[in-house]
């Protein structure tokens, strides 16, 4: 929030303790991305997170992917139950800047800035709606989440 200086900051501010967590998986050379508004963070979760977006990438026997991820708790534990075809790779500790997917997160709350909300359900329609549009906007991810030294795709035509 800004305000001229010398002048007191005013702003609504809505304490509550309801959560909603966005979970997000992005392929930074084209820019596609994959979302989910759900309750909690947690290995179980998680682990139904992971089984959503194998499902709505087609990953399986036949085709593989590599899901780059930070080191949180729910990512690296041994109770975590990975897709078949999805394989995880982790960053060092304390890298979040080389992870493409923690720039998304300024991109997905945007219009929740300085806002306040009646409801969670409220909070999330606009969540839903902003993880839509960004979906439609791939040129836009691709510029904030392929870093110059991401490996590119190889031209098997």
């Amino acid at each position: 929030m800004w305000a001229p200086n010398g002048s007191a900051v005013k702003a609504v501010v809505a304490q509550r303790y309801e959560w909603m967590y966005v979970y997000a998986c992005v392929h930074p050379e084209s820019g596609r991305t994959s979302w989910l508004l759900l309750p909690t963070v947690n290995v179980e979760i998680f682990s139904q997170a992971l089984a959503i977006f194998a499902h709505e990438a087609g990953v399986g026997s036949k085709k593989r992917m590599v899901l780059l991820l930070d080191r949180a708790g729910w990512h690296t534990s041994p109770k975590l139950i990975v897709p078949e075809g999805i394989h995880l790779v982790f960053l060092p500790p304390y890298s979040p800047e080389v992870q493409p997917a923690e720039r998304l997160w300024p991109l997905s709350n945007e219009p929740l800035a300085n806002r306040s909300f009646t409801s969670l359900d409220e909070l999330e329609q606009v969540q839903v709606e902003r993880c839509r549009w960004l979906q439609a906007h791939p040129a836009l991810i691709h510029s904030y989440t392929c870093f110059h030294w991401w490996p590119r795709s190889l031209d098997t035509s």
